[in-house]
C-alpha cells in the first residue's frame, strides 16, 4: 500500500488551473501571495493623511465610547434604583455595581463590542437583549447556589430599564454615525476585485447605501487591456496586483465579487491580505437573501452556503401570529378613544362614511375588505380615471403630490398614516399582518411578473419596510424590492425593528401624502 493516498496528489487539470491563477497578467512585480512577504514595502503614504482620524482610529474610538457609556449607564441604572427603594447604604451600592458590571461582562460575551458588530446590522442589539437573559440567569443560579438574596427590584426593574438604556443609547449613537457616512466619514476605504459586470453590480448597490461605511476607493479586473468598469472608480490593478495595490492605496476592505477568484487562489489572496492588515469580503452572488435563512455549512473542506426555504407557515409563523394578535388587540384597546373621535371628525368635515372599504390581496392571492378612515372625497376612485394623465408613479401605481381628492383632514391623516389604523380590525381578523408587504389592488397584481407575485407568500402588512424608507416616494421598483427583501428574510426581530422604526416616520410624517 502507497505511503501517500492518491486523493491527495492534485490531478494534472487543477494543476494547471492553479498555475493558470498564479499567472493571471500583472501590472507590476509578481510576487506570489503564498510567501511571507506577497507585497513590495514602500514608504507608506497614508490615504487619510491630512484629513483626521483614520477608518480603523474612528472604529476604535466607536468602540471604546460605546463601552465606556455602557459600563456607565449599567453602573448608575441599578445602583439608583437600589438606592431610591431601600436608602443609600454600602450594600445597595455593592449590589448595584456588581450587577451593571455583570451586564456588561455579559454583553461582551455575547459580542456586543466587537468591532465588527458595532454600527451595522442586528448583533449589536441581539446581545443586548441576550445579555440581559443571561445577567437574569446567572443572578438566578448565584442566589441558588449561595442561598443569597438577590433584590427583585434589579431583576424586574433594573434588568429591563438597562436593557431598554443600552438598545436606545446605540440606536442613536448608530443614527449620528449613518448621518457622518452619509456626509463621506468614517468610511472604509474599499477595494473591489473581479469581473467587470460583477464589479458594476456591487458598487451600485454599496454606493446606494453609504450607511454601511463601505467607500469605493479602486478596483481591480482580470485584465487591464479591455475596457473596465464606468463606475468613476479607477482601476488600479489587475487581480495579480491586488496585495500591492492595498499596501499602496492603504485600503480597509477588499470585497471580491464575480468568478474570476475562487478556490486555492482565494486561499491564498486570504493569507495575502492577512499581512497587509485589510479586511476580506467575499460577495457570493446571492442578493437580498440573509439573515436566519442563510447559514455557512462546512463540507469537505468547503465553505458551503447554506439557503433555506422562506417560511409562509410552520411555528414561526403561529408566533408572530400570536404576537400580532396581542399587539393588535393592545392597541386597539389603547387607541378606541383616539379612533372615535377621528372617526367623527372624517365624518363632520366632508359628506360621507367615517371608514372607506377597498378591495386588496392578501396572502395566496386571497382578496379580502381593507378598512381606512375616508382621506379622500367620497366619488374619489370614479375621478381618477380623469386625473390618470396627471400620474406621477411609475409602474402599476397612482400617485399625486397635490391631490385634489383629498381632504383637508383626510390630508393631515395620511401625512401620519392615522388613516391605516383601522387596519388593526384587518390583522384581528387574521387578513393582514402588523409587519409585511404593501397590501396591493388587483389591477396591482394582474401586471405582476413571476419574481413579484412572490410577495404574496405572506400576509401584507400594516407597516413594513416600505413604510420606514420612504413611503409614497418610493419608486415602483424599490417598493417592490423591499417588499421581496422582507418576504425572503422575515423574522421577529426584523418585525421590532421596522415597529420601531414606524414611530419615527409617522410622527414626523415623512413621505405621508
Amino acid at each position: 500500500m502507497s505511503l501517500i493516498d492518491d486523493r491527495d496528489v492534485p490531478s494534472a487539470s487543477a494543476v494547471e488551473a492553479a498555475t493558470q491563477e498564479r499567472r493571471r497578467p500583472a501590472a507590476g512585480p509578481r510576487v506570489s501571495w503564498a510567501s511571507s512577504q506577497p507585497f513590495i514595502r514602500r514608504v507608506r503614504r497614508s490615504a487619510t493623511a491630512g484629513s483626521g482620524l483614520s477608518w480603523r482610529e474612528q472604529q476604535t474610538a466607536y468602540q471604546w465610547s460605546t463601552m465606556a457609556r455602557d459600563l456607565l449607564l449599567c453602573l448608575s441604572i441599578p445602583t439608583a434604583l437600589l438606592f431610591a427603594m431601600h436608602g443609600v447604604t454600602l450594600l445597595q451600592f455593592g449590589w448595584g455595581a456588581s450587577i451593571g458590571l455583570l451586564f456588561v461582562i455579559m454583553v461582551g460575551v455575547e459580542r456586543g463590542y466587537e468591532r465588527a458588530n458595532l454600527g451595522d446590522g442586528p448583533l449589536e442589539f441581539q446581545a443586548v437583549l441576550r445579555a440581559g437573559v443571561l445577567t437574569a440567569a446567572t443572578l438566578a443560579l448565584f442566589a441558588v447556589g449561595f442561598d443569597a438574596e438577590v433584590p427583585r427590584t434589579v431583576v424586574f426593574g433594573a434588568l429591563p430599564l438597562m436593557m431598554g438604556a443600552l438598545a436606545g443609547a446605540r440606536h442613536l449613537n448608530r443614527r449620528g454615525l449613518h448621518r457622518r457616512r452619509s456626509g463621506g466619514e468614517a468610511m472604509r476605504r474599499t477595494l473591489v476585485v473581479g469581473d467587470v459586470a460583477a464589479i458594476d453590480r456591487l458598487v451600485a448597490d454599496l454606493r446606494a447605501a453609504p450607511q454601511h461605511g463601505y467607500q469605493i476607493a479602486g478596483l481591480c479586473v482580470p485584465a487591464l487591456a479591455v475596457p473596465g468598469p464606468e463606475v468613476g472608480v479607477p482601476v488600479l490593478g489587475s487581480l495579480s496586483d491586488i496585495p500591492q495595490v492595498v499596501v499602496d492605496g492603504d485600503f480597509d476592505v477588499v470585497i471580491v465579487a464575480g468568478s474570476d477568484l475562487t478556490g486555492q487562489a482565494l486561499r491564498r489572496l486570504s493569507w495575502a491580505l492577512e499581512r497587509t492588515g485589510a479586511s476580506l469580503v467575499v460577495a457570493p452572488g446571492l442578493v437580498e437573501v440573509f439573515g436566519p435563512r442563510v447559514m455557512l455549512e462546512p463540507t469537505a473542506g468547503l465553505s458551503l452556503i447554506h439557503v433555506r426555504r422562506a417560511e409562509s407557515r410552520g411555528p414561526r409563523v403561529t408566533l408572530k401570529r400570536m404576537f400580532d394578535l396581542g399587539c393588535a388587540l393592545g392597541a386597539l384597546v389603547v387607541l378606541t378613544p383616539v379612533l372615535l373621535v377621528v372617526a367623527v371628525v372624517v365624518r363632520v368635515t366632508s359628506p360621507g362614511p367615517a371608514l372607506f372599504h377597498q378591495t386588496r390581496v392578501g396572502k395566496g392571492g386571497r382578496t379580502f375588505k381593507m378598512l381606512k378612515f375616508r382621506s379622500m372625497v367620497v366619488d374619489a376612485e370614479a375621478q381618477q380615471a380623469a386625473l390618470r394623465l396627471d400620474n406621477q408613479a411609475d409602474g402599476p401605481l397612482f400617485k399625486l403630490d397635490v391631490d385634489p381628492r383629498v381632504t383637508r383632514v383626510g390630508r393631515f391623516l395620511r401625512k401620519h398614516s392615522i388613516d391605516e389604523l383601522p387596519q388593526l380590525l384587518n390583522v384581528l381578523r387574521g387578513e393582514m399582518a402588523l409587519v409585511g408587504p404593501r397590501p396591493p389592488l388587483p389591477h396591482e397584481v394582474a401586471q405582476y411578473g413571476d419574481s413579484v407575485g412572490r410577495r404574496l407568500l405572506v400576509k401584507p402588512g400594516l407597516t413594513g419596510l416600505w413604510q420606514i424608507s420612504g413611503r409614497t416616494d418610493l419608486p415602483w421598483k424599490e417598493a417592490v424590492k423591499l417588499d421581496l427583501r422582507y418576504v425572503e428574510n422575515w423574522s421577529i426581530a426584523l418585525d421590532l425593528m421596522i415597529m420601531w422604526k414606524t414611530v419615527n416616520v409617522v410622527v414626523s410624517g415623512r413621505g405621508g401624502r
